[in-house]
């Protein structure tokens, strides 16, 4: 599951990086990178810590 959620934030970083050069679709794109971000920390938060 964690592999999956950094899959999809690489894939959302990579969408915003393009859209951002290339403004088309305006403000999606900053939606796009707070999931991004937000699917990043979820999988840091829900990683199992090694004790």
């Amino acid at each position: 599951m964690n592999s999956l959620l950094y899959i999809i934030a690489v894939i959302l970083i990579i969408g915003w990086a393009i859209g951002f050069f290339f403004t088309t679709i305006g403000g999606l794109i900053h939606v796009l990178l707070i999931i991004a971000i937000i699917s990043l920390l979820l999988g840091l938060i829900r990683r199992p810590t090694a004790v």
